[in-house]
């Protein structure tokens, strides 16, 4: 479907961990999932950052690597309360099930590409998902983990086994039990949807964890990040992220960042246009911005900065630095440390 919002998503740090929980390193199922060996690592900009079809590809991976039936399951449940995100965590803490499982669906979309869909209707509440950005079907991995959140949810917060009412799979019928074990009642394979059914009576249920004063604190901070998360992205912010993607490549030019944007030369100049600014601009700014980045970490080498913008060699990096600040890069440097 489509999505005004941005095309590439951050993983948080939980699933790298939730990954060890199952017996899995995250190098390899970087490696089975055909992606950066070191995506794992980042803790700030794109180096985190994944599009909606190299989100399932992770998800493929850990089934590859992990073929328990389970393994979706098991992500969910063996991860200590602990290490939840924010996200999560406000979830927990909310007044009963209801009120967790509306701002787990609103604020899902924070950590993964996917936009939750909570509906009730008369005696049941039903749970589907919208993945963004994509025409693919979700893993069968990331749809278990999903639900399972959901489940996992409502028993941790409210101290109760909640079971769902039914569950619906688009999937082929498996013949482990695991599944059903897990939710508590029979699954419905070769669904024309993914869906989960609560009865309504159990959103009713208090959760003895319910911190008010706690949820004061992180509910702003939760949403302003989803307004910006959400917010349509500019065609300037949408070439400027690719430019930052691309430069350890080399010198990118228009054509490079058409293609990756899915668009025509022509209707990218026209958006670029249509806002005011043009790709030279941009080129110029993403390069300033990630080299103000970079020089913030102290063991990164100038000459590992040249490197990385795409130039030929470091005086070619140092006159252009110039040019911006009117100061070479160890000054720049020098003075930001003092401060």
């Amino acid at each position: 479907m489509s999505d005004a919002r941005q095309s590439r998503f951050n993983i948080p740090q939980v699933f790298w961990h939730a990954l060890t929980t199952i017996g899995l390193e995250p190098a390899a199922v970087l490696r089975q999932a055909r992606l950066p060996m070191t995506l794992h690592l980042g803790e700030r900009g794109d180096r985190r950052h994944v599009s909606t079809e190299e989100y399932f590809r992770l998800w493929e991976a850990v089934g590859v690597l992990n073929p328990d039936p389970a393994a979706g399951v098991l992500l969910v449940t063996q991860l200590d309360s602990s290490a939840l995100p924010p996200s999560s965590f406000a979830a927990i803490i909310a007044r009963d099930f209801r009120d967790g499982l509306h701002r787990l669906a609103r604020f899902k979309q924070l950590c993964t590409p996917e936009r939750v869909q909570v509906s009730e209707d008369g005696a049941t509440c039903t749970v589907t998902l919208d993945w963004l950005r994509t025409q693919q079907p979700p893993p069968r991995l990331l749809i278990d983990a999903a639900f399972a959140t959901f489940i996992e949810l409502g028993r941790r917060g409210s101290g109760v086994h909640i079971t769902a009412r039914r569950v619906e799979l688009a999937r082929p019928r498996s013949n482990s039990p695991a599944l059903a074990e897990f939710f508590g009642c029979a699954i419905r394979f070769g669904a024309a949807r993914n869906a989960l059914v609560f009865d309504t009576a159990d959103l009713k249920r208090p959760f003895p964890g319910h911190n008010p004063e706690l949820l004061d604190l992180l509910n702003p901070a939760l949403v302003a990040a989803l307004a910006e998360a959400t917010a349509p992205a500019t065609i300037s912010h949408q070439v400027k992220s690719t430019l930052k993607r691309l430069f350890a490549s080399g010198r990118p030019e228009m054509v490079d960042v058409a293609r990756e944007l899915g668009l025509s030369e022509r209707t990218l100049q026209r958006r670029m246009t249509e806002e005011g600014t043009g790709f030279r601009q941009l080129l110029l700014e993403s390069r300033q911005e990630v080299v103000r980045h970079l020089l913030a970490e102290p063991s990164i080498e100038i000459d590992e900065i040249a490197c990385l913008l795409g130039y030929e060699d470091t005086n070619s990096f140092y006159r252009a630095f110039r040019t911006w600040e009117g100061t070479t890069p160890t000054r720049w440097r020098a003075l930001q440390t003092r401060h």
